[in-house]
């Protein structure tokens, strides 16, 4: 059996509002995948997007002083409503509930995908994919967002930023840094950085709205993106 565990980004399942054309295509080719890879498993950790950012900067404009516990908290529902909609959309496979503590003994995987939300402040949606492929034997999680690459900088802000194809976890954590704060936009977040490098995993970071690209990984056939840590 393999497992495969995807961290799909808030900013993919709802940029603005859901994307349910987004979500079909990637339905239907998981869908396939499955069918034609028997013994595989896939774990879904769905993150917050539109949902967790609205909420997050209304809070943020009636309290400045907002506690940042509270801000992430409200995130994390938002990777709970997103998570319930994912495990709504592949039924067919996803039998379990939505995990919401990917420390909890009692989770179940019954299916050939197991869903799951954000699980408490601190960190993203990413450091559950990592608890969660280290519980079931993962060892490489594919984040899929909507940037194409990791780059040396952020594109957006340096117009000198280059795209990497191959980094190793120690020169990527110089990149993302240690710290965690609400609603930060990493390609990995940095907690999730420093438990993936000390398990010895493989990160894929790729956009994932190009749904041909994601099957290329998955088929470990070439693909767009970078690796991280290998």
């Amino acid at each position: 059996m393999k497992l495969t565990v995807l961290s799909v980004g808030g900013s993919i399942i709802s940029p603005d509002k859901v994307d349910y054309t987004f979500l079909a295509s990637f339905a239907e080719m998981l869908s396939d995948y499955l069918e034609n890879n028997k013994d595989d498993k896939l774990i879904l950790v769905a993150g917050g997007g539109a949902p967790a950012r609205v909420y997050q900067e209304a809070l943020r404009k009636i309290k400045s002083d907002a506690d940042p516990a509270l801000q992430d908290w409200i995130g994390i529902k938002a990777t709970h409503l997103n998570a319930m909609l994912l495990k709504a959309v592949f039924s067919q496979y996803a039998y379990d509930d939505i995990v919401t503590d990917p420390t909890d003994e009692s989770i179940k995987f019954t299916g050939r995908i197991l869903v799951a939300g954000g699980w408490k402040p601190g960190f993203s949606t990413d450091t559950d994919a990592v608890y969660l492929a280290t519980r079931f034997g993962g060892k490489t999680i594919v984040n899929l967002s909507n940037i194409k690459k990791v780059y040396t900088d952020d594109p957006k802000k340096n117009p000198d930023a280059k795209p990497i194809d191959r980094i190793s976890w120690e020169d990527f954590r110089k990149i993302v840094g240690d710290e965690w704060n609400p609603g930060l936009n990493a390609p990995f977040d940095p907690i999730a950085s420093r438990l993936a490098s000390e398990e010895g995993m493989t990160v894929i970071a790729a956009d994932g709205r190009n749904i041909d690209n994601t099957r290329a990984i998955l088929e470990e056939k070439p693909f767009e993106g970078t690796i991280i840590g290998a």
